[in-house]
């Protein structure tokens, strides 16, 4: 296994256990930064329910990449893709959403900063992916 594969295989590891992380805490209800994008907006139980267990979703498919990127190639690809809608329904949410009219004291920059976080997580992903399959 070349270091970029090993890079990319322990990414998606890392993936897994960010969006598992992500899953147990809008299942909780706990608005933790980072794990909770829309931290400091109002939202309702049923809401963090639904993102609880699609981020499981996206956990499961990590770590079932994680397992061997090479044999799960066509599922890495699929992430990436899924990656890539998901940063732009973001970057809309960011754009489209008034969150003045949610509450005053809620700066929209900290979304921005985390779905660039997100961005970032992503394209290493690609990066690393493109590089492993050489």
């Amino acid at each position: 296994m070349t270091s970029s594969s090993r890079i990319l295989k322990w990414s998606l590891f890392a993936g897994a256990l960010y969006f598992f992380s992500i899953s147990v805490v809008h299942m909780l209800g706990i608005k933790v930064p980072i794990l909770f994008i829309y931290f400091n907006v109002p939202s309702h139980a049923y809401q963090d329910r639904i993102i609880s267990f699609l981020a499981f979703g996206w956990a499961v498919f990590l770590f079932t990449a994680f397992t061997d990127p090479q044999k799960q190639s066509a599922l890495v690809r699929a992430i990436l893709i899924a990656g890539a809608g998901a940063l732009i329904g973001l970057s809309v949410n960011n754009a489209a959403t008034d969150f003045q009219s949610l509450g005053a004291d809620i700066n929209a920059n900290i979304f921005w900063a985390e779905t660039a976080g997100v961005f970032v997580y992503w394209l290493w992903l690609v990066v690393f992916y493109f590089r492993s399959n050489k």
